[in-house]
């Protein structure tokens, strides 16, 4: 069994308070979990309105699946508009 965490750090210009801020990281959340399946949560800076640390993570029984999953899920977080990746972190788990 091998477990993929991606911790993400984001950037959101636009919010100006933390109902902005929960609406792009609820709509973003969303999206991840329905064309990745993945958990996602915010795990961190949950009262801050311009930034969101999101934690992304995926089972599976090989590597390099999950490698090219947390992969794509960071190009697709770069392709999001409402929100600017700003850093990520990956670790695994064997």
């Amino acid at each position: 069994m091998h477990i993929g965490v991606c911790k993400i750090w984001l950037r959101i210009p636009q919010s100006h308070s933390l109902k902005t801020k929960r609406r792009v990281i609820k709509s973003l959340i969303a999206r991840l979990k329905n064309r990745f399946n993945i958990a996602v949560a915010e795990v961190e800076a949950l009262n801050a309105h311009e930034t969101a640390v999101l934690a992304a993570v995926s089972v599976s029984n090989d590597a390099a699946h999950l490698n090219r999953l947390i992969s794509h899920v960071i190009t697709f977080i770069e392709a999001n508009v409402d929100a600017e990746l700003v850093d990520y972190k990956t670790e695994f788990f064997f």
